[in-house]
């Protein structure tokens, strides 16, 4: 008995899992999958060639690896097995047929509850009648707390964190003040062995859960703590104030999966599975092909389909280029972007840990998504030169880009010089273009909140106009701009507002 919030981990974040879907796909779909072990043992074959589960790590010859992965799957709702078949929930099939793993993914992580068809499985103790991220974003909304540590999830909520009532919630508020002013003395000496739980185990569940929270772009992470951005309170208010109701539980376990797994487009699971395509040769290439792509299109964005993805698709998936061809088309008509962001957002949070990283994915996405000549020129060795210098001929202008891989980015003094005497006022030491500069801007995971003071100071002193954005925002930019593209002319506006950019400047 599980006496404490359990996920399973096989991968602690959740960037892989469209991958690991088309793997599972390729391998159970329209097959029997409990007590089948040659199923469990090709998944996990199939995940070792995809580079998702490491070669060799098999514990056993039994499959358990491919097991453990596809109970990830299930407890995010994305599959259910019924008749001693596999079925994709309404959820698992947007994935495969193209849609951005990111709402999809985000839905599931917050609806996510206990008891369900997952945590009976896992034996998760019945005293939980909880939806533990709403939970978790509510507590991050409390005035109170503001952030939340790691180890206070761990510790605290994990544990005594059983139901939605005011009771419950106030009394895991006043146990986390307790333990900020008085430290591990306020637990009782057999606190953890009387709830059959480890430290180190419940902190590995608590930093999966904050992965899977970061997932949805609703949180930021600094330090083994996770907070709301000034940016995010707003929809997080009303996320927490229009909570679903509870999906019933127990009831048959395919009944509950496919009421969870209704993804954002759907309001319930209406399909006819007896009209459910039978699984042919041609299902299981369409899966390898979209296998391929997950995996290709997390490394960069995919703008268009054209002949180098599906070159690229054909010699790893090692499917026929005209098949490939109309499935990448039919399913990605306007490429795909959305598992790349999702690994860009990353980035902006990781320090110095990925710097080079965050710039080069900002000059591609600059490049390949807005259409600028984007150059990279971060980590010359110089202070001399900004990380990325775009060029649009379109409207005659160039810019600059300041990457900061922080959760909340100020403009220091010596940052604030940099930019305008070494970046600004000395562009041709760096730069042949002869364009006059259009605008400047910051882009990281967050900002203080005086930085649209700082940012005036250097448009004062420069006579340049600047901003700066989080990548949350940008995301929201890029994906508004694959829906309706901005002209260069569109985006030296919003890009030389004078502040930071907010979600209303993004819109059309």
């Amino acid at each position: 008995m599980q006496d404490y919030w359990w996920v399973t981990r096989p991968k602690r974040k959740l960037n892989p899992i469209p991958e690991e879907l088309a793997a599972f796909c390729s391998t159970a779909l329209g097959k029997k999958w409990t007590r089948n072990r040659d199923s469990h043992i090709e998944f996990e074959i199939e995940l070792e060639q995809t580079g998702t589960k490491r070669v060799g790590e098999r514990r056993d010859a039994s499959g358990s690896g491919g097991r453990t992965h596809a109970a990830m799957l299930y407890s995010l709702g994305l599959w259910f097995e019924k008749n001693e078949t596999v079925f994709l929930t309404l959820a698992g099939e947007a994935i495969m047929q193209g849609k951005s793993p990111v709402p999809v993914l985000k839905k599931q992580v917050l609806r996510f509850q206990y008891p369900s068809a997952y945590s009976s499985s896992v034996k998760v103790a019945p005293r939980f009648k909880i939806r533990p991220f709403y939970f978790l974003l509510k507590l991050l909304l409390d005035e109170r707390l503001l952030v939340l540590s790691q180890r206070e999830i761990a510790l605290i909520v994990t544990i005594q964190a059983e139901n939605e009532s005011d009771k419950c919630y106030n009394e895991v508020v006043e146990k986390i003040l307790q333990h900020r002013s008085y430290g591990d003395e306020i637990f009782e000496s057999d606190y953890l062995e009387k709830h059959n739980a480890s430290e180190g185990n419940l902190m590995d569940v608590a930093n999966t859960m904050m992965n899977w929270l970061d997932y949805t772009q609703l949180v930021y992470r600094e330090k083994g703590t996770i907070g709301i951005p000034d940016e995010k309170r707003k929809e997080v208010e009303n996320l927490v104030a229009n909570m679903p109701t509870f999906i019933q539980y127990p009831v048959e376990n395919d009944v509950y999966q496919r009421k969870y797994g209704v993804d954002p487009w759907h309001q319930k699971d209406t399909r006819n599975l007896l009209n459910t395509v039978a699984v042919s040769s041609k299902v299981i290439d369409r899966n390898r092909i979209l296998r391929a792509f997950f995996n290709y299109s997390s490394l960069k964005p995919v703008r268009r389909i054209n002949a180098e993805v599906v070159d690229y698709i054909c010699n790893i998936s090692g499917t026929d280029p005209r098949f490939t061809e109309s499935v990448l088309i039919e399913t990605y008509p306007n490429g795909a972007v959305g598992g790349y962001l999702s690994h860009y957002r990353d980035m902006a949070f990781q320090g110095r840990d990925e710097a080079v990283d965050f710039e080069k994915a900002t000059t591609s996405l600059f490049q390949d998504i807005f259409g600028y000549e984007a150059i990279h020129l971060g980590q010359t060795g110089s202070k001399s030169a900004p990380d990325v210098l775009l060029i649009s001929d379109e409207e005659g202008y160039q810019a600059i880009i300041d990457n900061k891989a922080y959760s909340k980015y100020s403009i220091s003094g010596d940052h604030h010089n940099r930019m305008v005497h070494n970046y600004l006022e000395n562009i041709s030491s760096y730069s042949t273009c002869t364009h006059p500069i259009g605008y400047f801007t910051y882009i990281s995971g967050g900002f203080v909140p005086h930085i649209d003071r700082q940012i005036m100071d250097e448009v004062n002193a420069s006579g340049i106009h600047g901003s700066g954005i989080t990548v949350s925002n940008l995301i929201m930019l890029i994906e508004d701009h694959m829906e309706n593209p901005y002209s260069h002319a569109e985006l030296r506006r919003i890009f030389g507002l004078d502040r930071q950019i907010v979600l209303s400047d993004i819109h059309h």
